[in-house]
């Protein structure tokens, strides 16, 4: 069968997304995913004014709240000369178009103790400018909260529009409360599910039940999953547990667009019982579902890796583009934005997938037919792909500016990393299996690589071309980083190689642009000229800018390219990789900028979102502080399996209850900043599963190394294989 035919077909049965009411255009704040303190506030107050602050935050209250687990406390004191402000902040993650959708903003408000209209703060909104509206007073919005109930409070935007026309009231970056009347007295306000929508709909009509509920449980938690609604205004399904079968009480929601849910319980031999409903825009609830039950166990360190691997592949499974297969780069994020080299990474998580069965083989197959399809049909320049593409047409997304809006080579690189896996994962003699192989061996062969040298001569491959813009990024790929695999790959092509000298004038060079190069990102010479040869910690590094550097450096090429036994003239790759793990742990564990939880068992820097954006995290105080990735040592288990389970045991066991999702851990933590990502990364999850599974059986390198031009590439550099 042909391969545009049977995609067809696939497509014609996909499941495609429904119209859900998109909950990042209506959902200001739902909950917080850190306890003591809400890390997107701040507030301040003057005497004889008071705020009730926890490190200049609002404090997180988990004992009342309208959405489950937690709402926000706002206690204060309104008094003459004296004043106060809190103001409440969006979440932020990688290119998040914030832009609501409604006429009102809606707060869910409740007191332990009434209070009167006259007695509430005055609130206003900041937009994205930095424009601040008019403020608008609550006592002209409710007479009175009555005391233990929850009641929404509905403020039409066009009141913040009195007097200052100039603020965005769609693209509202902050909502702050400050003093009112000045009544001398304590207030105690809890603030939950704050959102814009439109106030005025009369729909009363419920979600229908959700249906087939299960759990399944593991050491500290429960997994629960559902067959989705199809409403077109679905915001949330809501979440109950019990202990005895008879009594559930809400312990948390799930956006509308997933039907999975992660209760982390905490403790073993735990049972408990579940059941979930379906609420729309208009707060209307269905009924309960039926029931599901499940005890939590205690697992052996086999059975703990498995678990990561398949909650980490279910990323690239269940939350890739519908129409590309591919992976999206961060979740939440823009659904339509494919990532490229994070593809890559997905490609091998899902054939770590088929061969661990979390998926069948031919669950994988009709993916890889979608996948090999869609990129045929994507845009390529040069036969490179571009690093971030329309999920729906193919196209270009130029999302780091118009300059780049052509071809990225190590994207690339790490996209064919994953595709090489594939076509030696699928070798039976099947009609399907035939046309992925030769799909794959299409786009490997039409990749012109040696167009990326740029001129005849040139030392180095080049990051980037745009048909506009041709070389103005100018970029030279320059080791030691994460982009060896690029040059590799290079050397290898079957039809667009170039010289295997560039290994060592280009990724290894020691001209005064390569040495200038690594000095100018590394801030150092140590490692200039690619040898290194300094001890940090007792530990000498042959290869390195530094002390390492970010550990992705150490991930990224070797998912399927195995270091083990591969010598250049400058070092065993396989020893060094180790070498830099050792390295940031032990920086970890020495902790020179006193950073809160850094030590033997919780280590591992390098890029990923941090709590004031995103940054290569690398064990150097100018590149430190204080965030924590998970994949820095989860994927570093080929290096060190003994250091890497240990950080994986405190991560699930003592901070899962922050940590700890529907895929597995999320992207990065600072505890130093009582803050927790709210994201997961297309790049970060995947070589969580990959490495640990080359590490456990060397499924991915063997794969990869088994590639015939591969085999010939080593042998043209030189590379030779000795013991590690």
């Amino acid at each position: 069968m042909k391969l545009k035919i049977f995609f067809m077909i696939i497509l014609l049965g996909a499941h495609l997304l429904t119209a859900q009411s998109d909950y990042n255009k209506h959902v200001f704040f739902d909950n917080s995913l850190t306890d003591s303190s809400y890390f997107y506030s701040r507030g301040e107050f003057s005497p004889p004014g008071f705020l009730l602050l926890v490190d200049g935050k609002l404090p997180v209250e988990n004992e009342h709240f309208f959405n489950p687990p937690n709402s926000l406390k706002l206690e204060w004191i309104s008094a003459k000369g004296g004043e106060w402000q809190a103001d409440i902040k969006i979440g932020k993650w990688r290119n998040r178009d914030i832009n609501f959708e409604g006429d009102t903003l809606s707060l869910w408000c409740f007191s332990e103790e009434e209070i009167r209209g006259k007695e509430f703060p005055e609130v206003s909104v900041e937009d994205l400018q930095g424009a601040v509206s008019a403020k608008v007073n609550l006592k002209d919005n409710v007479d009175l909260l009555p005391s233990e109930e929850w009641k929404q409070i509905k403020i039409p935007l066009e009141l913040f529009s009195k007097g200052n026309k100039k603020t965005n009231l769609h693209r509202i970056k902050t909502i702050c409360f400050s003093q009112g009347t000045s009544d001398e007295e304590k207030h105690t306000l809890y603030l939950d599910e704050i959102k814009i929508y439109n106030g005025n709909a009369t729909d009363k009509k419920s979600p229908v039940v959700p249906t087939g509920l299960s759990a399944r449980p593991y050491d500290h938690h429960i997994d629960l999953t559902w067959n989705e609604n199809r409403e077109d205004d679905l915001q949330v399904y809501k979440i109950y547990r019990s202990v005895d079968g008879k009594s559930f009480r809400p312990v948390g929601i799930q956006k509308g667009r997933f039907h999975r849910y992660s209760d982390f319980i905490g403790e073993t031999k735990r049972k408990a019982y579940y059941k979930i409903s379906a609420i729309d825009l208009n707060y209307n609830e269905s009924v309960l579902s039926a029931g599901a039950v499940a005890v939590t166990y205690s697992m052996s360190d086999d059975e703990l890796l498995t678990m990561v691997q398949e909650a980490c592949f279910r990323y690239y499974w269940e939350s890739a583009h519908p129409l590309a297969g591919l992976a999206l780069e961060n979740i939440p994020g823009d659904e339509n934005l494919v990532a490229t080299g994070a593809s890559g990474f997905g490609i091998m998580a899902i054939i770590t997938g088929i061969d661990r069965g979390f998926i069948s083989r031919e669950q994988g197959i009709s993916r890889m037919i979608k996948i090999v399809y869609f990129l045929e049909k994507a845009d390529r320049f040069h036969g490179v792909w571009p690093h971030f593409m329309d999920g729906n047409t193919g196209k270009v997304i130029p999302l780091f500016g118009k300059f780049d809006n052509g071809g990225d080579l190590v994207e690339t690189a790490f996209l064919m990393e994953g595709l090489l896996v594939a076509r030696q994962y699928f070798q039976k003699g099947t009609n399907e299996e035939k046309e992925i192989r030769d799909g794959i061996t299409r786009l490997w062969e039409s990749v012109e690589w040696d167009w990326y040298r740029r001129t005849p001569d040139s030392n180095f491959l080049f990051w980037h071309w745009s048909p506009d813009y041709e070389w103005h990024i100018n970029h030279p790929l320059v080791g030691w980083n994460e982009t060896m695999i690029v040059y590799l790959l290079a050397m290898a092509s079957p039809m667009h190689a170039v010289s295997p000298d560039m290994y060592y004038s280009g990724w290894a060079g020691q001209s005064d642009r390569a040495v200038q190069y690594r000095r100018n990102w590394g801030k150092t010479q140590e490692g200039d000229h690619y040898a290194n040869g300094n001890i940090y910690y007792g530990i000498k590094l042959d290869v390195a800018v530094g002390s390492g550097g970010p550990l992705f450096f150490t991930h990224y090429s070797f998912m399927g390219f195995d270091p083990h036994r591969k010598n250049d003239r400058y070092t065993n790759y396989f020893r060094n990789n180790r070498n830099i793990a050792l390295i940031n742990q032990a920086y970890c564990i020495e902790n020179p900028g006193h950073f809160t939880g850094y030590g033997e068992h919780c280590w591992g820097l390098t890029a990923s979102d941090d709590p004031w954006g995103y940054k290569a995290h690398e064990p150097v105080l100018r590149m430190d502080n204080g965030t924590i990735t998970p994949t820095g040592a989860l994927s570093s288990f080929p290096y060190t399996p003994d250091e890497s389970i240990t950080v994986l045991k405190h991560f699930y066991f003592d901070l899962g209850d922050k940590l700890w999702g529907i895929y597995g851990f999320r992207d990065a933590f600072n505890l130093s900043q009582n803050w927790v990502a709210d994201i997961y990364m297309g790049l970060n999850q995947a070589p969580i599963t990959v490495m640990i599974e080359n590490y456990r059986s060397g499924l991915i390198w063997k794969l990869f190394m088994a590639n015939p031009e591969i085999q010939e590439m080593l042998k043209k550099i030189g590379i030779s294989e000795d013991e590690d």
